[in-house]
């Protein structure tokens, strides 16, 4: 008798069980997705200063799994920017948090009458890991110098986009520390 009144307490409380499981469980919030963050250094950047923070921008709203921000005095810098007087050029990224690299503006480039945020743009692009391609249109960031003097487009394109969404999805190789000139 008393295994039959335990047995029916059991089965009870079983009932009452998913009600209470149901009602008590609050919806489980979405995993929030963190954006890998590198910081820049400009202070060798001479006259370049705003062209490389708008350059920064461009890859900061095209992709999500990345963001640059200027470092801050005794940061760690990751992408330090130096104005140079021959082409432009780029480490090949992707840098990581713990890693360093650096884009010589070139004076050459500028002088030639190639757009200044384009060639910010490019270049950092270097750094996230996108390799040139060239020859290339001018809807493509990455063909760089092969866009013409007259391309004025300083976005990179879907596909470009994409891959650095792929470089900082945590599936991205080490970075080669490559330097990338971008001479025509």
């Amino acid at each position: 008798m008393l295994r039959r009144t335990f047995a029916g307490v059991l089965a009870g409380a079983a009932l009452a069980l998913p009600l209470v499981a149901v009602s008590a469980t609050p919806a489980a919030a979405a995993p929030e997705i963190l954006a890998t963050t590198l910081t820049y250094d400009d202070s060798q950047a001479g006259e370049f200063k705003t062209q490389v923070a708008a350059g920064v921008n461009v890859w900061n709203t095209s992709v999500t799994n990345v963001r640059i921000v200027k470092a801050t005095p005794g940061q760690r810098v990751n992408i330090r920017v130096v104005a140079t007087d021959g082409w432009p050029q780029a480490n090949l990224g992707p840098v990581r948090p713990t890693g360093t690299a650096t884009v010589w503006m070139g004076r050459e480039a500028v002088n030639q009458g190639y757009n200044v945020v384009r060639i910010a743009a490019h270049e950092i692009g270097h750094t996230l890991g996108l390799p040139d391609i060239k020859p290339g249109p001018c809807s493509s960031l990455m063909s760089g110098s092969t866009g013409g003097v007259s391309c004025q487009n300083t976005n990179p394109n879907s596909s470009e986009a994409a891959r650095v969404q792929r470089n900082y999805a945590g599936t991205a190789a080490v970075s080669t520390n490559a330097v990338l000139t971008d001479a025509a």
